[in-house]
Formats: structure tokens, C-alpha cells, sequence
């Protein structure tokens, strides 16, 4: 019987179980990417191989194609497995171009802006 020293534990719970996986990276600025872990190092920098953005809008979403994709750690919030065995999204979802979902992206950023100016045109209004 063999002792599990400190080193071991820390890798066990580190990014080496996830290497040759399929995984779901979220980062700081809410891109989700998608791809296989090829390398990591302690700082949590990770290199994706067949790298891909998910994109989402509404019921809409695209797979804009990155390619080999390096990952600062920093910009990391969360890394997880990819269950390939699953459907990832839920049936109702609808895949469209990378044209259609960029044209989706201006749309909802436009109508946040205009939320924006419309709350403080009226904050003198005071509903609360």
C-alpha cells in the first residue's frame, strides 16, 4: 500500500484529470469556448485544441470556430467537462450562422443600451 502525498492530491483535483477532454471554458468576460485540453500549467493558462466560441442569444446559438486557442488563467471563472455522450442543449434551441448570431448580438446589445438611457431619462421620477 502506497502513501498519497500532498503532490498527489494536488493533482488529482487539478486540470490533469481534464487533458484530452472535451471541456467547457467560461471566462471573465461570459465567452463560453469549447475544446479539448492538449496543456495547462499552475497558473491555469490552457491550450484548446479544436477551440470553438459558443454563443448565445435567446434561442439562438453558433459555434464560431477558433481553432488552436491559448488561455490566459486569468480571464478564467470556470472549467468543466463536457459530457459528449449527452445532448448539450436543450431541443428548443436553434442553430443558426455565425452571420445571423452576430446580427442577434447588436440587436440585444442595442435594446441593453437603450434600456440604459430610458431608466435614467426617467430616474426623476423616482417609483420607488
Amino acid at each position: 500500500m502506497s502513501w498519497a502525498g500532498p503532490e498527489d492530491i494536488y493533482l488529482s483535483t487539478s486540470l490533469a484529470s481534464y487533458l484530452d477532454r472535451k471541456i467547457l471554458v467560461l471566462l471573465r468576460d461570459g465567452r463560453k469556448l469549447m475544446g479539448t485540453l492538449r496543456s495547462f500549467d499552475q497558473f491555469a493558462n490552457a491550450v484548446l485544441e479544436g477551440a470553438c466560441e459558443r454563443v448565445i442569444v435567446g434561442e439562438q446559438y453558433c459555434d464560431i470556430p477558433l481553432g488552436l486557442y491559448v488561455i490566459r488563467g486569468e480571464n478564467v471563472v470556470l472549467i468543466g467537462d463536457m459530457d459528449t455522450e449527452r445532448e448539450e442543449l436543450p431541443p428548443h434551441m436553434i442553430r443558426v450562422s455565425e452571420t445571423e448570431i452576430k446580427r442577434a448580438q447588436k440587436v440585444e446589445r442595442e435594446a441593453g443600451e437603450l434600456r440604459g438611457t430610458m431608466r435614467k431619462r426617467m430616474e426623476f421620477l423616482d417609483f420607488d
